[in-house]
Formats: structure tokens, C-alpha cells, sequence
């Protein structure tokens, strides 16, 4: 058995009447009778063998790490997002009960699904966030450790605009270029470490932005918080600047592995632990509102230096 997140993304599954496809299944040849059955992401799916835990412990979840995250960030209603900073970094917006097309190359998916009922999301990945912060402390050597980013970005002269690119393996959504490669544009004779450590914190918020227009465009509603996590969320220096450029409030939790409390959530509401979903918000704890500060023309003034800056990297 799996569930209808995880079925979702065999490229087999139609998302819409909630069924393996069979146009799909002769176009790639797979037989039906391999293939799961498709239950709810809270539902029953037996116990683990008493040798690995010690005990038959009941299995009363399944769910793909993203959604399970935005299950985690208690995003259940349709108009939240949920951003996961990690090696990469992945939105999700639920959209609720009606699959949204994108015309702006997002992901249509499966969210979660309850009861028989799926509730759906688009879905926009960044194909590098912390890999950036790695680059400056193993491939540069700028850095000892990631959290010294922030505090070199926040020496950094903001006169000088400087952008990071970070298209090692090219460039996710909305571009979705393989061929792109990263750069450094808008050096001087004065820019330092802190400069080019700011420039790629910064290119989180910028990626982060590129996907958020997408998604107003395709979901055609308001977006009113970001609810972030992730190993990249404990930087309050990235987090601020998230919400400045977006012009945005920034929701991070106490707790930054979602993805771990998501499938703890829907196991928790399956075994009777919770009366519903929307008791997840209750159980959830907010660490800090990051409130934008940054004035409008600046925005966009920054705003305008990345879309250039990814025009050349394209």
C-alpha cells in the first residue's frame, strides 16, 4: 500500500480522479498488478516486525517529505504556504479541494488526503539554498561554520549590489534550466567576504520571491504569512530578508523539522490522538513573526538587480 502524496509522484497516478492512469501505464509499460493500493495519508498500513522497534508498532501514516512538512506547518486551509529551506528549498501552497493548473511551470500535486477527500498544492523548488551556504564554507572557504553568514552579511556595505546566482545545477522553478550555471555579478575593487556572503543569503529570498509571483499568478489569491523551516530558518538574518523582499510576514516555529512533525500529526490523528486537522495549529509553536521593514522602492530596486542577474546566469 501507499498513499495518494506518494502516488502522486510516480508520473502513473491521476491526481484528479484519484487512480492509477492506464494510458499512462501502457505508455510506460508498467503492469497494474505491481502496483500499491492508494489509501488516505492518515490510514492504516499494518505494523513494523517486532525486531527493528522492539514491538508491533502500528503504521498509521504515509505521506512525501514536502507535504507531510506542510502538514507540519499546519497549513491545511486553502492560501497557506509552507517554505523548507534545506539543501534545496520547496513551497508548497495549498490550494484546497480543486487541482490548480499552473501556467507559470509549477507543480500541480496531491497535498494530503483524508477521508477519501485530497486537497491539493502547488508545489515550486529551489534547487539550492543551504548548498549555497556550504559553497562559502567548503568550496570558498570564507566561513567556518553556516551561521557566520549571517554575521558577515550583516557587516556587508549594502551599497554595493552584489548578486549570487547559485545555478550550480542550473535553475528550478520557474525557469526549470538545467543549463544555467551560477555567477557573481555587480563585483568591485570593495567587495569583501561580507558582501558575497550577504549576496548568497540573499539569493534564498530572491528564488523564494520568483516562486511566490508564480504562485499569485496560477492561485489568484492573497498570500498573508510564509510559514518557514528548515535548517536555514534558524538564520534570523535570512528570515528577515525573506520578508522584506517578499513584503511578507515570515512565521518560524520552535520546532524547525516539519517534515518529522507532519507525519507525527496525521499518525497522531489516525490513532485518535487529535480531533482533526485543524487541531494541528494548537500543537504547533511559533518561535518568531519576521515583519517586513524594507521600504517599497527598495524592494523592487533589489528586486530588479536578480532578475538581471539571472538573466545573464540563463
Amino acid at each position: 500500500a501507499t498513499d495518494a502524496t506518494n502516488a502522486s509522484r510516480t508520473m502513473l497516478y491521476d491526481i484528479r480522479k484519484g487512480e492509477w492512469d492506464d494510458d499512462m501505464l501502457r505508455l510506460f509499460n508498467v503492469p497494474a498488478s505491481i502496483l500499491p493500493e492508494v489509501r488516505d495519508t492518515a490510514a492504516e498500513f499494518g505494523v513494523s516486525a517486532s525486531e527493528h522497534l522492539g514491538a508491533a508498532v502500528p503504521i498509521r501514516a504515509l505521506i512525501g517529505d514536502q507535504q507531510s512538512a506542510l502538514i507540519g506547518q499546519a497549513c491545511v486551509a486553502p492560501g497557506m504556504v509552507k517554505a523548507t529551506y534545506g539543501t534545496g528549498g520547496f513551497l508548497l501552497l495549498n490550494t484546497g479541494e480543486t487541482p490548480t493548473p499552473s501556467g507559470n511551470r509549477l507543480l500541480t500535486t496531491v497535498a494530503y488526503q483524508w477521508r477519501g477527500l485530497r486537497a491539493y498544492a502547488l508545489e515550486g523548488s529551489i534547487f539550492s539554498a543551504g548548498a549555497t551556504v556550504q559553497w562559502l564554507r567548503d568550496g570558498l572557504n570564507i566561513i567556518a561554520k553556516a551561521a557566520e553568514a549571517g554575521e558577515l552579511a550583516a557587516a556587508s556595505d549594502r551599497a554595493q549590489s552584489v548578486y549570487c546566482v547559485p545555478a550550480f545545477a542550473g535553475l528550478g522553478a520557474p525557469h526549470w534550466n538545467s543549463e544555467a550555471r551560477a555567477l557573481l555579478s555587480g563585483i568591485t575593487r570593495g567587495t569583501t567576504r561580507n558582501e558575497i556572503a550577504r549576496a548568497a543569503l540573499e539569493s534564498v529570498g530572491y528564488q523564494t520571491r520568483d516562486l511566490v509571483e508564480a504562485m499569485r499568478s496560477d492561485w489568484g489569491g492573497a498570500i498573508d504569512v510564509i510559514r518557514a523551516d528548515g535548517g536555514m530558518a534558524a538564520s534570523d538574518w535570512t528570515m528577515q530578508f525573506l520578508a522584506d523582499i517578499l513584503a511578507v510576514p515570515v512565521d518560524r516555529p520552535k520546532g524547525l523539522e516539519s517534515t518529522a512533525q507532519g507525519a507525527a500529526f496525521a499518525a497522531g490523528w489516525q490513532a485518535g490522538l487529535y480531533p482533526g486537522p485543524e487541531s494541528f495549529a494548537e500543537k504547533r509553536r511559533k518561535d518568531r513573526l519576521f515583519t517586513p521593514l524594507m521600504d517599497g522602492a527598495t524592494r523592487e530596486r533589489l528586486y530588479r538587480g536578480w532578475q538581471e542577474a539571472v538573466r545573464r546566469a540563463l
